[in-house]
């Protein structure tokens, strides 16, 4: 196609929204005991996360074991295979869905000669990229100073003999200890910072009028921050892609029946999610632990609604919101087609909300249910307080 000077500023266009992506094959690994299905879903799940963190999967390549290498974690002749399609396509990364060591890292990238990343570091990735507060970019980088940590032992084997030269004379630190001093330093000061976050935040919380607390929770991509902006008439960013929703939002709402609540949306959560993320990011989930409320959201459509609840009940109990009153909000079920698949789930949570977040009625219906909680909640704080006061006077007679 040619250009001439009357559609230059479409070139213009289309040049400044091409982006430069990252060119990467996918690897995974199905150990005995695996369910097929199950893998193949990972496997997708990875391909959408690296569609997030903008690359671009050239081939995605399974290896079936009883085990994994414990020294490359897949077998060498499978690596090989995947050094050659990468060599052929000019690939540089190699992204593996498993939770690798430093040596398998390390022996990873001497055979495919190129950079290898795990779940873990592509997950951080898509945190680093969708950070938009002060408060998600520390627990980020926390995160990353989390995972750097261990990945240190390994990092300065060349460094065997002790550093020398100007700044460096005295006690005689191996290079290998600064850098985990340094890290560790990095980490608490991290830390400190979020605590003052924290901290602020549970000021300006007690300075507001105690409203009734609720928390969407669930896994990424099903529909929370729809479901939010559906409930409040809000405008929290809503996009087809894994954890579009990093900060958590937290937005006041009128419930007919109930009065004023106060919804907050938090950071999708995903199977095989590393512990140090939930970690890092236990301040900002801290709604979730202090909610009344917990509207657990589903993805009606995902043939996994049941690996995806147990993620959820999970990272829950790591939060120790695991007691806290639920309402399980099936969402999307205007992309169940087949009647038998929506019997199906009526039977298995017969407790549950089947809705659309695009349709009112749907809306409205959920409303219902959530006045509802509010009501059982404040009855059960009425005869909660009315036991206190008996159990006092009882006390001194």
């Amino acid at each position: 196609m040619t250009y001439n000077s009357n559609n230059r500023a479409d070139l213009g266009h289309m040049i400044e929204n091409k982006k430069i992506s990252e060119k990467v094959v996918l690897a995974g690994l199905q150990t005995a005991g695996t369910d097929p299905a199950l893998f193949e879903e990972d496997m997708h799940e990875m391909l959408l996360l690296c569609e997030t963190a903008d690359a671009t999967v050239i081939a995605s390549i399974s290896q079936k074991r009883q085990s994994p290498e414990s020294s490359t974690y897949m077998g060498y002749g499978k690596i090989e295979e995947i050094r050659g399609i990468m060599k052929a396509a000019d690939a540089k990364t190699l992204i593996v869905d498993a939770q690798l060591s430093p040596g398998q890292i390390r022996n990873l990238e001497k055979i495919v000669q190129g950079k290898v990343i795990d779940r873990s570091q592509l997950i951080l990735d898509i945190f680093a990229k969708h950070a938009r507060t002060t408060e998600a970019k520390i627990q980020v980088e926390l995160a990353q100073m989390r995972t750097l940590y261990p990945r240190l032992t390994h990092a300065w084997t060349h460094f065997s003999q002790q550093v020398g030269g100007i700044g460096t004379r005295g006690p005689g630190e191996k290079q290998l200890e600064v850098d985990r001093r340094l890290v560790q330093k990095k980490i608490s000061d991290l830390k400190d910072k979020l605590k003052k976050i924290e901290k602020n935040r549970l000021t300006q919380r007690k300075s507001r009028d105690e409203a009734f607390r609720v928390s969407l929770v669930g896994y990424t991509n099903v529909g929370k921050s729809s479901l939010l902006n559906a409930l409040c008439g809000a405008d929290v960013l809503v996009e087809n892609k894994l954890f579009a929703t990093l900060d958590t939002s937290t937005r006041r709402a009128f419930i007919p029946g109930a009065g004023k609540i106060v919804i907050s949306d938090t950071v999708g959560f995903l199977r095989k999610l590393p512990h140090h993320l939930v970690a890092s990011f236990r301040s900002t989930l801290s709604v979730v632990s202090e909610a009344q409320l917990l509207l657990v959201v589903m993805d009606a459509s995902s043939e996994w609604v049941e690996q995806q609840l147990q993620t959820v009940d999970s990272v829950l109990k790591d939060l120790g919101a695991e007691n806290i009153r639920r309402l399980f909000v099936f969402n999307k079920i205007d992309l169940v087609k087949d009647p038998f698949v929506r019997k199906h789930l009526s039977i298995l949570y017969p407790e549950a909300i089947f809705i659309s977040a695009h349709v009112k009625e749907d809306v409205a219906t959920l409303k219902e249910h959530i006045a509802g909680a509010v009501k059982d909640f404040e009855k059960e704080k009425q005869i909660a307080e009315i036991i206190q006061q008996k159990t006092k006077k009882l006390a001194r007679t």
